[in-house]
């Protein structure tokens, strides 16, 4: 049975859009709130009108069957495809016709399917890639390596440590991403992501070739980050008992349409949402 974090527990409340999102967001504007949106590959429809608000601090969970259209909706929140139809709101901001870059300046940071870590990198300067919006220096001061540079560097050198260290890792600092173990990689990659400064992390089947225990390490490291830095965090993932376990209100996809949403009770509950997993009941 999925273990239930007691930090966790604030109510999903209506808003007067119909949408849920946690008791203790009420007072501030939801982190995402995504209207209505859809996208067609030429004649193919690969989602379509999905809605969903995520309160400012928020463990929201997206699942669905094998090509449901998951990550199609983390590519859409990120700008890698612009919608067809719809919109974005980023903190408010509406992010019509923004870039992946604009995106992730405006707060939403991300990790992929599969690891894109620079192997041939440090650790350390993996994390740093991750705070490329925050670098203050010019190309001179960079070049001729002025005071301004040393200055920002000894910064984002302390900042990749203190990033580090949620996963036990600024030992690691040193190693090339690419020798380290599997879980470390993925572990290093939502580092990195963080290093942007996001106010809403979206992480792609995150405990993907994770043992039991690394999952269970990594359940508590999402809980403790969301408390750490105050953010709204969406998971794509597979694993029920991390996703039942640590998510407050669950969004399920199959087709590209949303056919259930709301607490992992409600979920677990629903009959569509089962049906959709194991398969209509053959009549005796």
């Amino acid at each position: 049975m999925a273990k239930v974090y007691s930090k966790n527990e604030s109510p999903l409340v209506p808003l007067p859009t119909n949408a849920f999102i946690p008791q203790r967001d009420l007072d501030k504007t939801p982190v995402l709130e995504a209207s209505h949106l859809g996208i067609d590959f030429g004649g193919l429809t690969a989602v379509d009108d999905f809605n969903l608000t995520i309160g400012r601090t928020e463990i929201a969970g997206l699942i669905g069957p094998n090509g449901a259209g998951k990550t199609t909706i983390f590519n859409l929140l990120t700008k890698v495809y612009q919608p067809t139809r719809g919109s974005i709101m980023i903190d408010g901001i509406d992010t019509h016709n923004m870039s992946t870059a604009q995106v992730n300046k405006l707060g939403v940071a991300r990790t992929f399917q599969n690891i894109r870590l620079f192997g041939n990198l440090s650790v350390e300067d993996n994390v740093k890639l991750g705070m490329h919006n925050q670098i203050s220096y010019g190309m001179f001061s960079g070049i001729l390596r002025l005071p301004a540079y040393w200055k920002q560097e000894k910064i984002a050198h302390e900042r990749a440590l203190e990033l580090l260290s949620i996963f036990d890792m600024q030992d690691m600092a040193d190693k090339k991403a690419g020798s380290l173990p599997y879980g470390a990689q993925r572990r290093l990659e939502i580092v990195r992501a963080l290093g942007t400064n996001p106010s809403l992390l979206l992480l792609d089947e995150p405990a993907a070739g994770m043992n039991p225990s690394e999952t269970a390490e990594l359940m508590d490291n999402i809980i403790k980050i969301r408390d750490t830095f105050q953010i709204a965090i969406m998971l794509i993932e597979h694993d029920m008992n991390l996703v039942m376990g640590i998510c407050e209100g669950i969004c399920v996809l199959n087709f590209g349409k949303v056919i259930a949403k709301g607490t992992p009770a409600d979920i677990q509950a629903n009959p569509v949402v089962i049906e959709a997993y194991l398969g209509r009941k053959k009549e005796a």
